[in-house]
């Protein structure tokens, strides 16, 4: 794929010019929850890159914080990204680097240019200023580099307590960058690592970490979302002054967010722990993981990040855009069956009781490979209860109405005469009439239907739970209520339904359900009860319900 974009002019001049002979990316996430709509720009921008100029793309992840971090998380995230299909050349962990970090510390302390501080944390801030008062210089900044040598040490043996002591570099407490005022790069933290078990008490930072891990692994261009921006100079002090052999080039560019959807991955942790949504996986997030259990095509969401283009500002972009594409791809790759969501059964009274006959019908109409099915109907079917109406209200109701006549796709006319209510007034059947002779659309020449409605026939199908989405964050509320009393609570709604016994669906499997929308087989499918999830709609403007 030809791509165009400020990243990949620069790659290409830098391939030019000699610099490098090849681009080598990585995608570096924190196993601390899974990855979202967000991040697939990153990974797919780091993958295409190396792809396209003769590198190789490596998937690292940066588990220097034991006390946030899963290995399920770990392994989630290995899923998503092969799953994106951007093949990742070599599998590290920060981890592996913790040996080589170390001495590189110490290197920085025998060059006079880290020392271990003893102020606490919130001494730390009061002495670090502000965006408007210079810092000042820590009091234990002086040390000796024989002192901070046996105390950092002594932080490695485990001596002290957390949060004690912290290694800090010696760089400028009245830098404008918040970021060069004498940043960590060291503290005491005593957890289990799933990686390195009990072996370390002391972790470093990421802004110390990262570019060390990016300059072992030859990255020739750590490609990073904007928020990175300010960090860069710390990245640079941090490759130079540890001596790195290669020097990678950080570049940012703008982090995409999604208007409405919940994109940190803060605010899911809060909704999954909160028990508000069904997992990280939830098909109303915006996690790749909750897209996949949605049914959304992998290759959907590479379209949608090539679509957007490469940004070097920050923006927002509406989700309608990915679900126009999302349509493209399943317009003629998706079956399509019948499925009532909202059944209300019709009485065909001239239809013999014991008679049912199979109707064939197309699987895609833009896709003739995908063939045929046979459709079941007999006296008695389901509609959809907003498919009939008692009175016809105007000209433009192409539905069904007592004393007027439509078409049962692939069957036959019918007309409605009369409707039976419960004890609560509500419209339990409705008796029709059929033609025989407009079996499967013939015989209606002279004259038209008031329309052409789907049906599931009522004594061969199969049930169905369905369920439909909507925004799942009411964004209209007081800033002062927490994030989890935020939740829609029509966000999910559960329809119990019927489709077509012709199938036998597997987890992930799509369909088209007629007029309906783009439905997928959730994993909580049984072999009593199907479910489903809806994609999309057929189209932007059909209201979600």
């Amino acid at each position: 794929m030809e791509i165009s974009h400020f990243i990949n002019t620069i790659i290409e001049e830098d391939i030019r010019t000699g610099k490098h002979k090849r681009a080598i990316t990585r995608f570096p996430p924190e196993p601390n929850g899974l990855l979202h709509l967000g991040h697939a720009r990153a990974i797919i921008t780091n993958y295409t890159m190396a792809k396209n100029h003769g590198g190789y793309f490596n998937l690292r992840f940066d588990d220097t914080n034991p006390v946030k971090e899963d290995i399920s998380f770990v392994e989630a995230i290995k899923k998503d990204i092969a799953w994106l299909g951007c093949e990742w050349k070599n599998l590290f962990f920060a981890s592996d680097y913790f040996e080589e970090m170390y001495k590189r510390a110490v290197l920085l302390i025998e060059n006079g240019k880290a020392f271990v501080d003893d102020l606490t944390a919130d001494e730390i801030k009061e002495y670090r200023g502000n965006l408007t008062t210079p810092g000042k210089n820590s009091p234990y900044r002086e040390r000796t580099i024989e002192e901070n040598l046996k105390l950092f040490k002594n932080m490695r043996d485990g001596v002290y307590p957390d949060s004690s002591k912290v290694l800090r570099v010696k760089i400028d407490m009245t830098s404008p960058n918040m970021n060069m005022r004498d940043p960590i790069i060291y503290r005491i933290q005593r957890a289990h690592h799933h990686n390195t078990g009990d072996k370390w008490c002391i972790y470093p930072m990421y802004d110390y970490a990262h570019p060390i891990e990016d300059a072992i692994e030859g990255i020739t261009h750590s490609l990073c979302s904007l928020e990175f921006e300010d960090h860069r100079p710390l990245y640079d002090w941090v490759v130079k002054n540890c001596e790195m052999e290669n020097i990678p080039r950080q570049i940012e560019f703008g982090k995409l967010r999604i208007v409405g959807a919940v994109g940190g991955k803060r605010y899911i942790k809060q909704l999954v722990d909160g028990k508000k949504v069904m997992g990280w996986d939830d098909p109303r997030l915006i996690t790749l993981s909750g897209l996949r259990r949605r049914g959304v095509p992998s290759e959907a969401i590479t379209d949608f990040i090539h679509a957007l283009g490469l940004p070097k500002s920050q923006g927002e972009t509406e989700i309608d855009m990915l679900d126009q594409i999302i349509r493209e791809h399943l317009a003629s790759t998706a079956p399509r069956t019948n499925a009532i969501l909202d059944p209300l059964k019709l009485v065909i009274d001239n239809y013999p009781e014991d008679k049912v006959e199979y109707l064939e019908a197309e699987n895609n109409r833009d896709n003739e490979e995908l063939g045929t099915r046979l459709i079941p109907f007999s006296k008695y079917v389901f509609i959809e209860r907003e498919d009939f109406i008692e009175q016809k209200p105007n000209k433009k109701w192409k539905r069904l109405a007592l004393g007027i006549e439509v078409r049962l796709m692939h069957a036959y006319f019918v007309k409605a005469n009369s409707i039976v209510r419960d004890e609560k007034g509500n419209i339990t059947e409705v008796h029709c009439t059929y033609d025989i002779e407009t079996k499967s659309g013939s015989g209606f020449k002279d004259r038209k239907p008031n329309g052409n409605i789907h049906y599931v026939d009522a004594t061969h199908n199969l049930p169905a739970e369905i369920r439909l989405f909507d925004d799942l964050i009411l964004e209209n509320m007081g800033k002062d209520i927490p994030y989890v009393d935020k939740v829609n609570p029509d966000s999910l709604i559960i329809k119990n339904g019927f489709i077509e016994e012709n199938m036998d669906p597997q987890v992930g499997d799509r369909f088209q359900f007629t007029r309906n929308g783009y439905f997928c087989v959730d994993k909580d499918t049984t072999k009593d009860l199907l479910v489903f999830n809806r994609i999309v709609s057929l189209r932007s403007s059909y209201k979600k319900k």
